[in-house]
């Protein structure tokens, strides 16, 4: 009942409140104790914004922007504050058409639809705007309205995109949030007033936007961008064609499921797909020196599959392909460097005899012949079983490894024999214009089905292991993406729809008071989004298959 006391425990300490209180008020309480702000808080196992009153006796902890739910909250309120701030510059009519695209680094690309020019003045503008409402520290309202109501608003306000959602959502109601009378709809938590988000920067960006905030490591801190000219012009690229064929967000997905026209969709897109894989394949056989096609992704790109559509279109050409992995490279167990940890770290390039695999290829180019290793994964050792090579005039070597793009991993092979691909999962998809979709959460989601099918892992293991995964890829792959002669977009537009069926009852597994519990909860909040499709239609050699499985190749 409002006004009695209630008992709050902290770690180790046990202070009275009274009932009512908000959590903003608590956690400023706790405030010093954390060198980054507090952004949200877990009352009874359960996550709570700021804003919201706390009732009865409850034990607290307290995320911060260092924590990947805290600085996602960051990172939709500073967009929240970009949109309210760009409506009231331009102006409500033309801010209809602003589009949160795709990361690229710290930076999240917003495009534009409407008639106005972006000039350094109106970018200032912005930004001074933007300064002015983290100075006031604005509330950000947050309202449950009847679905009914939610569509209605929206419909009002001209977000078309969420009208289309919404009519996919199961549950009866929707929570809107308000900012000074701009309602908008937001996928995950928000911070609770303006003066929260301190640290962003708007720059103009190709044709739209670049909206800059801190990383989560450093969350106070804004890092200079550093632009990655290849991996936007193919996010971009990607964007164009969804954009081509009217699926662009999940709503355009479910019209495209719930009308029937959705396999002509898979057809059209796996089309693409392998015409863009023949595409890279001609320039392959163009340049006459190459000899190793080294491929590189991060985890669950598709590296396995697209290799082996990439040797088919090869020999279409008149190439010999043979698939090499750099994991047969590996060390013997033994040897395997470890991390902070204590744990063998078999991400780095130390777990790789890079000598060795130089000695090999170097041996292949000159015209010797090779007996290439393969590596014993329940012992920990190579063996040679008798896979000899020798390159001929047609020969071509396709080698899939995570290390592929670093110079060092090929030091001292010659540039010209050399091809690199970098490849990953670039997720084209919106949830809705405002809520885009991370590139890391479809790649998770089908590691996390895959890892099930092929090692009968659980979704807990996945999601215990996508931490030092992740900081692998931030270390080995990422910085030598634009090294790469071409970039392919694995992601397929449809795949989140197929991947929901195999992924729920996994996560699902997952029970209260586990560290992976929220984890778990986002994504099947996040999958419930989509309406689900039937997997025994798509094509055997599609990259999803490697993932569902039923792939007509080795992966």
């Amino acid at each position: 009942m409002m006004g009695e006391k209630m008992k709050v425990k902290i770690g180790e300490e046990i202070r009275e409140y009274q009932d009512g209180i908000t959590y903003e008020v608590i956690a400023s309480d706790y405030q010093e104790a954390y060198q980054n702000t507090i952004a949200l808080v877990v009352a009874n196992g359960k996550i709570r914004e700021l804003h919201k009153k706390a009732f009865g006796d409850q034990e607290i902890s307290f995320l911060t922007y260092t924590d990947t739910i805290g600085h996602k909250a960051y990172v939709r309120t500073v967009t929240m504050i970009f949109l309210k701030a760009a409506t009231e510059v331009i102006g409500k009519e033309v801010c209809k058409g602003l589009k949160i695209e795709f990361a690229i680094g710290h930076g999240y690309y917003c495009s534009k639809r409407g008639d106005f020019e972006i000039t350094d003045e109106l970018v200032n503008a912005i930004q001074k705007r933007m300064e002015e409402l983290v100075e006031q520290k604005m509330p950000i309202k947050k309202k449950s309205y009847p679905m009914d109501e939610a569509i209605q608003l929206m419909e009002e306000n001209g977000m078309q995109d969420k009208v289309k959602l919404f009519r996919y959502r199961r549950s009866s109601s929707v929570n809107l949030y308000n900012l000074d009378g701009y309602l908008d709809y937001y996928y995950g938590y928000m911070l609770p007033d303006t003066g929260y988000a301190k640290s962003f920067r708007v720059i103009p960006y190709d044709e739209g936007f670049m909206l800059l905030m801190p990383e989560r490591k450093n969350p106070h801190v804004l890092p200079p961008f550093v632009p990655r000219e290849k991996l936007f012009h193919v996010l971009k690229e990607t964007a164009v064609w969804t954009q081509r064929f009217g699926i662009e967000t999940v709503g355009d997905l479910n019209n495209c499921i719930c009308s029937g026209e959705i396999y002509d969709i898979i057809m059209l897109q796996e089309a693409e797909q392998e015409r863009k894989i023949g595409e890279i394949a001609k320039e392959i056989v163009s340049r006459e020196h190459v000899k190793f096609i080294m491929i590189a992704g991060p985890s669950s790109s598709g590296k396995t599959s697209f290799a082996n559509r990439l040797s088919i279109q090869l020999k279409s050409l008149g190439k010999k392909p043979h698939l090499i992995s750099l994991d047969d490279y590996f060390v013997d167990r033994e040897l395997t460097p470890r991390d902070e940890k204590g744990d063998y770290n078999f991400e780095c390039l130390g777990a790789i005899d890079v000598e060795g695999f130089n000695r090999d290829m170097l041996k292949l180019l000159n015209g010797e012949t090779v007996e290439i290793p393969s590596f014993n994964f329940k012992i920990g050792k190579r063996e040679y079983d008798g896979n000899v090579k020798h390159l001929s005039e047609d020969d071509v070597l396709v080698i899939e490894g995570i290390h592929g793009l670093n110079p060092k991993m090929s030091h001292a092979l010659p540039e010209e024999s050399k091809f690199k691909i970098y490849i990953s999962a670039l997720t084209s998809l919106n949830i809705d214009d405002h809520n885009r979709i991370p590139t890391t959460d479809g790649r998770l989601l089908r590691r996390m089905v895959r890892d099930a099918r092929t090692r009968g892992a659980s979704a807990k293991r996945t999601l215990q292991m996508w931490g030092s995964v992740r900081k692998g890829e931030e270390e080995n792959i990422f910085p030598f993406q634009e090294e790469a002669d071409v970039m392919f977009n694995s992601v397929l537009m449809y795949e989140l729809a197929v991947l929901k069926q195999y992924a729920e009852p996994l996560l699902f597994s997952i029970q209260k008071g586990e560290p992976e519990y929220f984890e778990a909860k986002r994504l099947l909040r996040f999958l419930n989004y989509f309406l689900g499709i039937d997997s025994t239609r798509l094509p055997n050699n599609s990259i999803c298959r490697e993932f569902v499985g039923g792939s007509c190749f080795k992966v």
